[in-house]
């Protein structure tokens, strides 16, 4: 195999860096390799701006100095991520190989800085404090920047759909027999409201992100022996929240990751919500409920042309499947940790993105596929007219109303395990011992009509 070779997608190990790649290219940025040292040479350069600011530190920087660390971040492109990569694998301006991602990011910024600030770098330091905080910076970035965007788009186009079929009648099917009709809106209401909530979630557990900075095993050791008289605790609060975070004060050498924790789970819950909602529309395709605009030149069937398959939806309930399976791998294992630290979570965590970007591509797959379907109201219409035994919830019930004790077991005669007609209810209403009013009430009883509020309710979406 070739250098360029291993640089085309076609020979990538995963579809994400292969088949997929372009649609999880907004990632990149975010959950990298790349991202990950950028993201530590920011932990490390604004350490070094807090620590000069202190009182008790010989450290000083000028504005300009502080504006060329600021620099190493704002400013890392591909040529920075490579000097880094070769100080860990190969060394390079003078370093031997680091054999340590951490260290090579403390070379790196050596390599950018003046001598006098390089006792500095990394001080006091456990390599988990840069991480964590590093992680979360990624994170969030991932997080607010793509994800939850893709999320609201979402929920958008259900509100719509919602709000323009309100009023269109469609027969419901519980344990997939036949139920009380209810309006395509209003379905498309249902997953709408559960998506806003789940999305809110989502948008609080990134609110909690915390992370620590506390040394080597939590307590500040090393900084206080250098420093005694440094309030080292109201330091690391300060410094971790000007990064966005919460700040976690108790912690081992790692951070226990229970905030990560919640956050993978806030989204195999809005995972979950789109996978129910990517099955239901499988089947009201199936159905014939929803027809699908066709795309030029795209091929439904390898053997049958006439085909406009459901792959998008089938393509995102696959996605966020093998999401919901990373996720919930990475939240029960990254809370966990052999007594002060382990490695193993370091390499758990890299998977994040991965994790991510299967959550990217169902994203965008059910959004596409929602951009597809159109309601056929013909179809959802004749099947109603065609069940009319669904009017019996509404027969009995008013006839219970009005005193009928058998009510019940009159509508379950007629038309349990029987093919029913309109006519043979209102053969049934003209022997019934009710008021001209109800009767004409029954009367006026059809599938397409029995919709309760479904219309109304659609104007309940959070």
């Amino acid at each position: 195999m070739t250098d360029a070779d291993r640089n085309d997608p076609l020979y990538a190990v995963s579809p994400l860096d292969g088949r997929y790649a372009s649609r999880t290219a907004p990632l990149a940025p975010h959950v990298s390799e790349a991202a990950l040292m950028r993201a530590r040479v920011q932990v490390e350069a604004e350490y070094l701006v807090a620590l000069a600011d202190l009182d008790a530190t010989p450290l000083e920087l000028s504005d300009a100095e502080r504006a060329d660390l600021r620099a190493l971040y704002e400013e890392f492109d591909a040529d920075d991520a490579a000097l880094v990569k070769r100080l860990e694998v190969e060394g390079a301006a003078g370093y031997t190989a680091t054999n340590h991602d951490v260290k090579a990011v403390e070379y790196f910024i050596r390599t950018e800085t003046d001598d006098s600030i390089h006792p500095w770098i990394h001080f006091g330091l456990t390599s988990e404090d840069v991480n964590n905080l590093a992680q979360r910076l990624m994170v969030v970035g991932a997080v607010e920047d793509v994800l939850v965007p893709e999320l609201r788009a979402m929920r958008d186009e259900l509100v719509a759909l919602a709000q323009e079929y309100r009023d269109v009648p469609m027969l419901a099917r519980t344990h997939g027999q036949p139920a009380t009709p209810t309006t395509f809106g209003k379905e498309m209401a249902v997953y709408a409201s559960r998506l806003g909530r789940a999305l809110a979630r989502v948008e609080a557990a990134t609110d909690d992100l915390a992370g620590k900075l506390a040394g080597a095993s939590g307590t500040y050791a090393a900084h206080v022996a250098a420093f005694p008289d440094v309030d080292w605790r109201a330091f690391s609060h300060e410094f971790v929240s000007s990064l966005g975070l919460e700040h976690v004060s108790l912690a081992t050498q790692v951070n226990p990751c229970d905030d990560l924790a919640a956050l993978f789970d806030a989204f195999r819950g809005a995972n979950n919500v789109i996978v129910d909602m990517d099955r239901d529309m499988w089947l009201y395709v199936s159905d014939r409920y929803l027809g699908q605009e066709t795309v030029e030149g795209e091929t439904g069937s390898s053997t049958m042309p006439h085909k406009v398959n459901p792959i998008d939806f089938e393509n995102s309930e696959g996605n966020l499947s093998k999401a919901n399976a990373d996720l919930t791998f990475l939240a029960d294992y990254v809370t966990t940790s052999r007594l002060q630290r382990d490695l193993s979570d370091s390499t758990v965590k890299r998977n994040i993105g991965a994790a991510f970007a299967h959550c990217l591509i169902g994203y965008k797959k059910t959004q596409t596929g929602l951009g597809k379907v159109v309601p056929n109201e013909h179809v959802m219409r004749g099947e109603l007219d065609d069940t009319p035994a669904i009017i019996g919830e509404a027969v009995q019930t008013i006839l219970r109303r009005e005193g009928d004790t058998q009510a019940y077991e009159r509508v379950k005669e007629l038309t349990r395990g029987r093919e029913v007609t309109l006519e043979d209810f209102h053969d049934l209403f003209s022997d019934l011992d009710v008021s001209e009013s109800t009767r004409d009430e029954l009367l006026a009883l059809t599938p397409a009509t029995y919709v309760g509020l479904a219309d109304e309710l659609v104007d309940d979406i959070d």
